[in-house]
């Protein structure tokens, strides 16, 4: 149990060292609070939430991946290699597609609000 107990720790030091450490992982987590800001302001359904936060979650989730994934591979080798770029370029790649999918889902989810906002 001790040692369970212990992994959560492990955890939560490795997402502060990534916050600390890593510019991108800080701008997705402010575009969260901006994002659950504006979701407050706009009052979206409980199913609305759900689907924000495994989309936010995914996208740190992607941020963190590709950051222990680039650390590794400094490790292995500090020398340009063709494959170490193709895995680093991948894993940036998978970045990218889930933050452009978290903007697709921000304006499935606030478009119909903030159109409704606006004059007829």
């Amino acid at each position: 149990m001790r040692q369970f107990l212990a992994s959560f720790g492990w955890a939560w030091a490795g997402i502060r060292s990534a916050f600390a450490t890593q510019r991108n992982l800080r701008i997705h987590v402010l575009a969260a609070f901006l994002a659950c800001g504006l979701s407050v302001l706009l009052g979206i359904s409980r199913l609305e939430w759900v689907l924000l936060i495994l989309t936010m979650a995914l996208v740190m989730m992607a941020e963190m991946l590709n950051t222990a994934l680039e650390a590794t591979l400094d490790l292995i080798s500090r020398e340009r290699h063709p494959q170490i770029k193709f895995a680093k370029d991948v894993a940036a790649g998978a970045v990218l597609l889930t933050a452009l999918a978290a903007v697709l889902v921000g304006f499935l989810i606030w478009g119909p609000c903030l159109l409704a906002l606006l004059p007829a």
